[in-house]
């Protein structure tokens, strides 16, 4: 999929499968160039599946539009790796995709490009800005990561690409858990003062 589709902002796939088909729901960024002329594209895929899987079961192809691209790293790798692709140097490159991520909502990103970047000696550039997790559970939802390969010249380069999301309560551009060290103050309740001297009996 990711080979294939690279070139039509693919970000993603899910599988449900049960005893009598699969679907499978491919999130990319442009989906109409995904379906093809007269879902051609779409049939093509299929049948590709079924070879690879050796499946008799009916498959189901669905696709999902990526609304949020700016915060899918597998969607901003392959967009570093086709900036490489074409000739532009590698800190403007990774300083593009670091603004544009961060303009659009992210916690934190981080871009790594290793390899031969300039001379025969192979070096690692690290980009980063905002806040990044490296530990403990909440990078298993906080953390989107992907790794591309682009060929140049001068020998292949190794791109990383981490996003850190924000906490979204409805889930439609973050996880919906919060994190464990957040901290929620909530609002002062008004207290009613009493306007003069009140007695109150207690019982025995």
């Amino acid at each position: 999929m990711r080979r294939e589709l690279a070139e039509d902002g693919y970000s993603g796939v899910r599988v449900r499968s049960n005893e009598r088909r699969t679907e499978i729901i491919i999130s990319a960024t442009r989906v109409q160039s995904v379906l093809g002329d007269q879902t051609r594209r779409i049939r093509e895929l299929i049948s590709l599946i079924k070879k690879r899987t050796r499946s008799n079961k009916n498959i189901e192809v669905f696709l999902e539009k990526m609304m949020a691209r700016s915060l899918s790293a597998t969607t901003q790798a392959e967009s570093l790796r086709f900036k490489l692709t074409g000739g532009l140097p590698v800190r403007k490159a990774c300083y593009g995709v670091l603004r544009f991520i961060m303009e659009n909502g992210a916690r934190g990103a981080e871009v790594v490009v290793s390899g031969k970047i300039k001379g025969q000696r192979a070096k690692s550039m690290k980009f980063c800005d905002g806040l990044m997790l490296h530990s403990g559970d909440p990078i298993n939802y906080y953390i989107d990561k992907a790794v591309r390969h682009v060929c140049l010249p001068q020998g292949i380069l190794g791109i990383k690409v981490k996003i850190m999301l924000n906490y979204d309560p409805s889930g439609a551009t973050g996880p919906k858990k919060p994190l464990p060290d957040s901290v929620t103050i909530q609002d002062v309740k008004d207290e009613v003062l009493p306007s003069g001297p009140l007695s109150i009996e207690k019982s025995q």
